[in-house]
């Protein structure tokens, strides 16, 4: 029997690793998305002529259940969020909408049509917060700092909730930052990746970043979604913790960009006090010991070699852009 899998949030950075995961697995993949004027399918347009795409809205219930009606799915991943953390606090109401009201929705909608999907709540080291202990484990206490962090807690419960009082198969990852050349130039690993390249290119002479002492712990998202897959085929559900175990300070990360392209960041990085959060998140460093041992999960990409993948792949990209190459030259 072909197994069939709905992915909410599917044209993102994890939606589109987890979509080429499935289909090397012989599911039938429906991917979700929003009807907005612009949609942007650059991550999953290699695998378009492989899947189903689906019009559904994690704000709007009725439409998430007749998905399920017409789908039919044995497994359901909700990746869809309001993904980043600053834009939280410009709109905190439309943040706790889409990742805490949009997971209940969706877990209703599942309690209406089937209980016996299998669901998939993608939880966020973001949701320690100002951390208790160090490294942060499953049974570590949430303390979260900024309204995304607030909404991943809320989406995180009502997962734990809906499992224990209806007894339905749901699981929530607990996944600390994972990066890939398809993060999102928003977020600080890609800002990087890309300042390096049009610093080498010759297309800019600077990056302004934020607090440079940040400690983070970073994986590849590709070793992330296998994590996410290998949870919904146990016995019973559970929550893990997905993590390297390494923490690096985003200087570290800024000197190993910059050393791979054969460059001194020192020339070249301004912090700019007003990239700083209004809340700083200072150290998250996950224990996962629990998803290696019951999940046999291990993460195979190395911290500089992601790096290293990152940084290649924007200067390929932004190499190939004749438009750009030829107002430098």
């Amino acid at each position: 029997m072909t197994r069939r899998a709905i992915i909410t949030g599917i044209t993102g950075q994890d939606g589109s690793y987890l979509a080429e995961l499935l289909l090397e697995k012989g599911y039938d993949v429906v991917g979700v998305v929003r009807r907005v004027s612009s949609p942007n399918f650059s991550r999953i347009e290699h695998l378009l002529d492989r899947i189903a795409l689906r019009a559904a809205d994690l704000l709007d219930q009725l439409s998430l259940v007749r998905l399920i009606e017409d789908v039919q799915p044995h497994e359901i991943y909700n990746l869809a969020a309001m993904s980043f953390v600053p834009t939280s606090w410009d709109q905190p109401i439309l943040t706790g909408e889409f990742n805490a009201m949009g997971a209940t929705r969706m877990l209703e909608a599942i309690r209406q049509v089937d209980t016996s999907i299998r669901f998939y709540q993608a939880s966020s080291s973001e949701m320690y917060g100002r951390v208790r202990e160090v490294p942060q484990s499953e049974a570590t206490p949430f303390h979260p700092r900024s309204p995304y962090g607030v909404s991943k807690v809320f989406g995180h419960y009502i997962t734990v909730n809906y499992r224990e009082s209806y007894g339905m198969f749901g699981v929530s990852g607990i996944l600390f930052n994972h990066e890939s050349p398809r993060r999102g130039l928003e977020f600080v690993t890609r800002k990087v990746s890309d300042g390096v390249a049009r610093i080498k290119l010759g297309l800019t002479d600077h990056l302004s970043l934020g607090n440079l002492d940040a400690q983070r712990d970073w994986g590849f998202a590709g070793d992330y979604v296998r994590a996410m897959w290998l949870m919904l085929q146990q016995d019973a559900p559970d929550d893990y913790v997905i993590a390297t175990g390494e923490t690096h300070t985003v200087r570290e990360l800024v000197e190993a960009a910059f050393g791979h392209a054969g460059l001194d960041y020192r020339k070249y990085v301004r912090t700019d006090p007003t990239l700083f959060r209004p809340a700083e998140v200072d150290l998250l460093i996950g224990d996962a010991s629990k998803a290696r041992r019951q999940l046999k999960w291990e993460p195979t990409v190395t911290f500089t070699h992601l790096v290293a993948m990152m940084v290649d792949a924007d200067v390929a990209r932004l190499a190939a852009d004749p438009q750009l190459v030829a107002r430098v030259v």
